[in-house]
């Protein structure tokens, strides 16, 4: 493979990140291909030594969507992260992908619940002295207080566990990368095992 190829294939694989890092990333390969053009290497030798572009650019993207939910830790950031680590693995997804798609519909679910309990208790709050509820308007207050306390104390709660799950499938992710680095490193040849 020729420097040109390598380094559109790469790029393509990149698609999406910043320019910026797309543009950094590139210039780190071209000095590779570089250095083994002043050490007499070929540009095929340099370009099989790296290893398939298509795969770096996975592991790029991954290790790029970490780096973001452990700077910025959001939604956005969480979600590519999440994208991120399914591209790295292919096979994961077949076990991973349900398995998150599960917690994420529990977690989704519960939050729903969370906000409709807050405002059903904010509803109980603002219409308990104007109604005849039981135990009174002051008991109907309370009440409403009570369950948007609960309702904020269990969506605290909720926020704990994502951020947990989330640094639970960053370290996943960061595993999976060095269990496959030594994979990807070229291995010494004339060299037996």
């Amino acid at each position: 493979m020729t420097r040109q190829a390598f380094l559109a294939r790469l790029r393509e694989g990149l698609a999406g990140l910043p320019a910026h890092t797309i543009a950094d990333i590139v210039a780190d390969y071209e000095t590779h291909f570089a250095d083994g053009a002043a050490a007499g290497r070929s540009e095929a030798d340099v370009a099989e030594a790296l290893g398939d572009p298509s795969r770096l650019a996975r592991e790029l993207r991954a290790e790029h969507g970490l780096r973001r939910w452990e700077q910025e830790r959001n939604p956005s950031s969480a979600g590519g992260a999440i994208l991120a680590l399914l591209g790295l693995g292919a096979i994961d997804i077949i076990f991973l992908l349900p398995l998150l798609m599960g917690i994420g519909g529990a977690i989704f679910g519960i939050g729903i619940a969370v906000i409709a309990v807050f405002f059903v208790g904010g509803g109980v709050f603002a219409l308990g002295p104007f109604t005849d509820p039981p135990g009174g308007p002051v008991a109907a207050m309370l009440a409403g207080i009570g369950m948007m306390s609960g309702a904020a104390s269990v969506g605290a709660l909720l926020t704990i566990v994502v951020i947990g799950l989330m640094n639970a499938l960053v370290w996943y992710g960061r595993l999976h990368y060095r269990l496959l680095k030594p994979a990807l490193e070229p291995q010494p040849q004339g060299v037996a095992p």
